[in-house]
């Protein structure tokens, strides 16, 4: 037996015995010891398995095109000089890159301050006509920007912003996606309470807004802010249709083009022209994807 007053008067922890385990505890342990491996084990292969495309682009962009002919192996070649050489001769891929980092970052950044401007308005005001404007934002969000492709050609050419990165980065600062899942998420994790406190200490509404609303909305922005990095990077009929200067073409219309020329029969200048342009992507991905989790699991907590 073990004496109370010992663990009272501060006995260590580690000198008291374990509690010993009944056989069929030591069964339940053991058999979710197994499933936890067998389901880390799965994860890692799929892991394994999801990168292995990553790796054959790396890999095939030092190779000669003679060499992919004769199939995939993970020996890094020596002809990427070579391929960039021939990249660089029908395209100028960083002026490219340069164009959609401009036009990615600023849509980006301009998306998620006013998104969350409109989803704390949307949440913790009341003002006329509220519904209707969110239920419209709703039916927006299902209609296919596509649709209205050769409306917005006609306004942007009265308008004069053809053939600019306008047209690329302003409209696309009215998101309805993000406008909806910052709303729901700061209905979950932002108490009116503290808009009431810090409206009684003095603070003005916008002071409330930077110092209270977007700290904690933080998380879901960033989240948000991945995937309209990278709608943005990979956005190609609206660069397509609105640009017509070589020198301001985005990287996918360069793309596109670099895949129509004959340097398209060189599949390891092919290979290295989606390298670089992927590379963003995977750094956005490797630095922010933590707040995915981070901004679901508090958005699923209800009040």
């Amino acid at each position: 037996m073990i004496d109370r007053t010992e663990i009272e008067k501060g006995v260590p922890q580690e000198k008291l015995p374990e509690k010993t385990l009944l056989p069929h505890e030591a069964k339940i342990k053991k058999r979710r010891a197994l499933v936890k491996g067998i389901i880390y084990t799965l994860l890692i292969l799929m892991a394994i398995v999801c990168f292995i495309p990553f790796l054959m682009m790396l890999v095939n962009a030092t190779r000669s095109n003679d060499a992919i002919l004769t199939g995939f192996t993970l020996i890094p070649g020596s002809s990427l000089l070579e391929n960039y050489r021939t990249m660089m001769e029908y395209v100028n891929i960083w002026n490219g890159f340069k164009n959609s980092l401009i036009i990615s970052v600023l849509v980006t950044v301009l998306t998620g301050y006013f998104s969350a401007l409109t989803a704390y308005g949307f949440a913790f005001y009341e003002f006329k006509g509220k519904n209707f404007l969110f239920v419209f934002m709703l039916v927006m969000m299902m209609v296919p920007g596509q649709l209205g492709l050769i409306g917005f050609y006609e306004l942007s050419k009265t308008l004069g912003i053809l053939d600019t990165f306008i047209p690329l980065i302003v409209p696309a600062i009215a998101s309805p996606f993000v406008v909806f899942f910052l709303r729901q998420y700061i209905k979950t994790t932002l108490h009116p309470s503290l808009i009431e406190a810090a409206r009684i200490d003095g603070a003005s509404e916008w002071r409330i807004f930077h110092t209270v609303a977007i700290p904690i909305m933080m998380p879901a922005v960033a989240t948000m802010s991945i995937f309209t990095f990278i709608g943005s990077w990979n956005n190609y009929i609206m660069p397509l249709v609105i640009l017509f200067s070589p020198e301001k073409y985005t990287l996918p219309v360069l793309m596109g083009f670099l895949k129509g020329s004959q340097v398209a029969q060189n599949l390891g200048s092919m290979y290295l022209g989606i390298a670089i342009s992927v590379v963003p992507i995977m750094i956005a991905f490797l630095f922010l994807s933590k707040y995915i989790i981070n901004s679901i699991s508090a958005g699923a907590v209800k009040e």
